[in-house]
């Protein structure tokens, strides 16, 4: 036989995982580097820096890299450092009496589900506002010492990174990420093995690693699919966020519901309230009906338990924020449930649809979460409004002003947000009981005490830490992809610490409009290069790599950042993260804001700006048509002057323009001679940070949810459960009493006849005598009045509801007054509703029936 030149089979690779061993005198910072406590704690990142300066920096200010990069002789040689031992030894002292508190009992605990959680640039598993809201969530959870632990994905690659092409094209990379070299740890059962998940998918299992990531006190579990037990098909599930087609989507959104909830369960996890913080974790709903029902309750119990103890947030008006699954994709996924349920396949189905009998409707989980929550609100009290006439078809009997969707405006969290420098300035100035009570105002009326010479001196000292960043972080990086070394080092060179600094950094979605800025290029080019009062504009943010809109927004913004008159005077700076994002909130002047009204549901990075200095100049939508204070900042009108959208622009375009020439630089630049500084723009400074800081931390905001939902849904929920769930069982089977017999109640006579000729100050007295069929006193009636024409989108003149004034067998009379105050032509009818005060509201049993 011929003899093979070259015989080989391919080669079976094993992982295996070499730990750096740390000397016993430096054990404690394997624990430190392992809990995300450090990330909002400056002095614990001080000491990681003091280990090796140029090693922190490479890798990218990850704690757990560093240890493991350390060399042995660094090692050593920190060990015989006393100064540098008493910094580590009093950041472990610090962290150990932070972490010896133990959980606050008396408030609810929650279970907190979302699909992305911004914690540190270290870890990537954000893209952008929800994560960043999400991981400041959860940070302030543990420094309020709340009983709360969250459920997400760890993905091998994250959210992609960006940097853009010579011509400014955005260009996607995905990075995978090394687990063993992340803040994160296996969760280990009791034999010492890494927790394993079986989520159900139909005809089989998807097998998900359970990892751990410490948030202070708080444990947040995420789950990966990249493993040897799933098929080709399912580990990619947790490779990128918001990656693949709808199908992974599908599968993504089943991990995070119905596999978190399962999570919990093998972890022995019970909570009060779970929080589906937007609705891809709507399912952990469906998770949980199937679990009472399994416990021998029928699905109308179980929906009472299950909502009672459920809240969903919605961040988004814009419609791409949604889920829609095609009923055969749906289908093939979700076919066994409605079995497990006890009910139909269009029952099921129709929990996720606005018109549940409409099959070309596809399924939506922000619907179905409207369905399976007790509580709904949005983050911004515009945003409430917004949410409310976005979910109103839900509840086809009530008008939008009358449901039940609420509100509770976002925050920061502040020791993330806070550079160091201001930090150090409130710990001088500050009463000490300031970071636990962050939300009263008075406290932060302290700022008026600080010298202007040393608000002055602090916001100059983070304009330059912000140029020396950039300079650091993207000579090499503009160098290398963008050619012309020449205009690369003229960039640099003309970026001028003493210009008026403005931000606009953010996801590029075309509805925040970052093309407004470059309406009038030749008024523009005037406000930049004016010698007197120059200006420079930072852009920064992603697009979306299917927005095709959005990259051509940065493409645009690109072209013309390299257009002599503007270089060096407008920065695009690609790769928008953690760490970016807090050298901007910090270092610029002014945080600019341009939503199209009212799409932007409360966005947070202006709130962080607050907290540094930073002023606001933003359109009056989201958080700040909340925050706006006259002498604290800028805002660009609330109203629409053109329905035209065009129109609408040039006008914002030409009222920057206008604050900027006429309001804005001339007070920045309005400084003594002999003090160097204005005094006018330092009392901008202080009245932004003493009267709006105070109202957008991230601790107002994890009270307002535990004041207005939590503690509330914790109450009934426990109500409802007491006796062997005797309150469910009751209230479900009033419904369906109520149900039986709806459209059999009618009206036996009515007196309405006064209604057709009113006239003011005149009360007139109806009637109406209705046939109950036996359901004993469970009808509530009500006159409406409407005004002829919505009044700044309010529909409802008045309610004036009757009262039940005799009863005969199933007969039952109700008369209200109607006293008319306001001429004028509406419309008036009466609407029937069941009643029944164990209800948390109308919206629970929206059944209707109009009547007049």
């Amino acid at each position: 036989m011929k003899i093979k030149s070259d015989y080989s089979n391919e080669p079976q690779w094993k992982e295996v995982n070499v730990k750096s061993t740390l000397p016993k005198e430096l054990a404690c910072l394997d624990e430190l580097a392992h809990n995300m406590w450090w990330a909002w704690n400056y002095e614990a990142r001080n000491m990681f820096k003091a280990l090796d300066e140029e090693l922190y920096e490479e890798v990218g200010h990850n704690p757990v890299l560093l240890l493991e990069r350390l060399s042995y002789d660094r090692k050593e040689a920190i060990v015989k450092d006393k100064k540098l031992m008493k910094q580590v030894n009093d950041v472990y002292k610090k962290f150990r009496a932070y972490m010896d508190v133990k959980p606050n009992k008396k408030r609810a605990s929650v279970a907190y589900f979302c699909m992305e959680f911004g914690l540190n640039q270290a870890l990537k598993i954000y893209s952008g506002g929800l994560g960043i809201l999400a991981g400041d969530y959860i940070k302030e959870a543990s420094d309020s010492n709340v009983d709360l632990c969250a459920v997400g994905f760890l993905y091998r690659c994250g959210y992609f990174t960006q940097s853009l092409s010579m011509d400014g094209q955005q260009i996607a990379k995905y990075d995978a990420q090394n687990f063993n070299s992340l803040p994160i740890e296996r969760e280990l059962d009791e034999n010492g093995n890494q927790v394993v998940v079986d989520v159900p998918y139909r005809n089989y299992q998807v097998h998900a690693l359970v990892w751990r990531v410490n948030v202070g006190r708080i444990k947040l579990y995420l789950l990966d699919t990249d493993n040897d037990m799933n098929s080709e098909f399912d580990r990619p599930i947790t490779h990128s966020l918001y990656g693949g087609d709808w199908e992974n989507r599908l599968k993504q959104e089943i991990l995070l519901g119905i596999g978190g909830i399962l999570t919990l369960q093998k972890l022995g996890i019970k909570k009060d309230i779970y929080h589906c913080n937007e609705g891809h974790a709507a399912l952990c709903n469906l998770q949980r009906l199937c679990d009472y029902i399994d416990g021998g309750l029928t699905f109308n119990q179980a929906m009472e338990l299950v909502r009672a103890s459920s809240l969903y947030t919605v961040h988004t008006p814009v419609p791409a924020g949604h889920d829609y699954f095609d009923e055969e994709l749906f289908g093939k996924y979700m076919g066994d449930y409605p079995a497990k349920l006890g009910i139909s396949w269009d029952e099921f189905i129709g929990m996720g649809r606005t018109n549940p009998d409409d099959h070309s409707e596809r399924f939506c989980m922000s619907t179905f979460a409207c369905n399976t929550c007790q509580d709904i609100n949005g983050v911004s009290k515009l945003h409430g409004w917004v949410s409310q006439q976005m979910f109103a078809p839900l509840w086809k009997g009530y008008f939008p002003e009358e449901n039940a969707v609420g509100y509770v405006t976002n925050g920061v969290h502040l020791p993330t947000w806070t550079a160091t420098e201001w930090r150090k300035v409130y710990d001088k100035y500050f009463d000490k009981s300031f970071m636990s009570d962050q939300s009263n105002e008075q406290l932060w009326h302290a700022i008026y005490n600080v010298p202007d010479a040393e608000i002055w001196e602090t916001r100059m000292a983070l304009k330059q830490k912000l140029i020396k960043y950039i300079r650091d972080k993207f000579t090499k990086q503009w160098l290398r992809n963008q050619g012309d070394p020449a205009k690369v080092v003229s960039i640099l060179e003309k970026i001028n610490p003493n210009a008026l600094m403005i931000g606009f950094c953010r996801r590029f979605a075309t509805y925040k409009r970052a093309h407004l800025l470059f309406t009038d290029l030749e008024r523009l080019e005037k406000i930049v290069n004016n010698p007197e009062r120059p200006v420079l504009f930072f852009f920064s943010g992603k697009a979306h790599p299917a927005d095709g809109a959005g990259q051509g927004l940065i493409k645009r913004i690109f072209e013309i950042s390299r257009m002599p008159q503007f270089l060096g005077k407008i920065i695009f700076l690609e790769d928008y993260d953690m760490q970016l994002a807090r050298r901007l909130v910090s270092g610029v002047d002014i945080w600019m804001n341009t939503p199209t009204r009212p799409l932007e549901a409360s966005g947070t990075s202006g709130e962080k700006a607050e907290m540094n200095g930073v002023v606001n100049l933003s359109v009056l939508d989201g958080w700040w048509v909340e925050g706006y204070r006259e002498g604290a900042g800028w805002a660009l009108p609330e109203k629409r002057t053109y329905q035209n959208q065009g129109y609408q622009d040039q006008l914002d375009a030409a009222t920057i323009y206008s604050l900027l020439e006429n309001e804005i630089a001339p007070l920045y630049f309005n400084k003594d001679k002999k003090k160097g500084y204005s005094e006018d723009w330092v009392k901008v400074v202080k009245n932004s940070i003493a009267t709006i800081a105070p109202h957008y931390t991230m601790k107002r905001q994890l009270d307002d949810y535990y004041d207005k939902y939590y503690e509330r849904e914790a109450l009934r929920s426990y109500e409802l459960q007491k006796d062997n769930d005797k309150l469910a069982k009751e209230i479900a089977a009033w419904k369906e009493s109520v149900a039986e017999r709806w459209d059999s109640i009618y009206v036996v006579s009515k007196n309405e006849d006064a209604l057709q000729d009113l006239s003011t100050g005149h009360k007139v007295k109806v009637s109406y005598t209705i046939d109950e069929q036996g359901l004993n006193n469970a009808i509530g009636l009500e006159l409406v009045f409407l005004n002829n024409a919505p009044i700044d989108d309010v529909n409802i003149h008045k309610v004036i509801p009757f009262k039940l004034v005799k009863t005969e067998g199933n007969n039952y009379t109700f008369e209200a007054t109607f006293e008319a105050s306001e001429a004028g032509a509406y419309k008036w009818a009466v609407r029937m509703f069941p009643k029944n005060d164990l209800l948390p509201h109308r919206q629970d049993f929206a059944y209707v029936k109009w009547i007049g």
